[in-house]
């Protein structure tokens, strides 16, 4: 398993946190996905042979927020 945390912007309530949940964790691959909203970041902790960190930040993306 691999370990990535992403600062993400935008993000400023619960309906944040469970977009951001949601989008991420229906990727193939991902075991566990932490919203840390006050620090604007993102834990995710994935599997890389089945997804990427790009396709993780893409997920975010589309959701509307920006991933540094």
């Amino acid at each position: 398993m691999e370990n990535v945390t992403l600062n993400v912007k935008g993000m400023s309530c619960g309906h944040c946190v469970k977009a951001v949940e949601g989008s991420v964790g229906a990727l193939k691959g991902i075991e566990k996905v932490a919203v840390d909203l006050q620090a604007g970041k993102v834990n995710v902790e994935f599997d890389q042979q089945q997804v990427t960190v790009d396709q993780i930040k893409e997920a975010i993306d589309d959701q509307g927020y920006d991933v540094e």
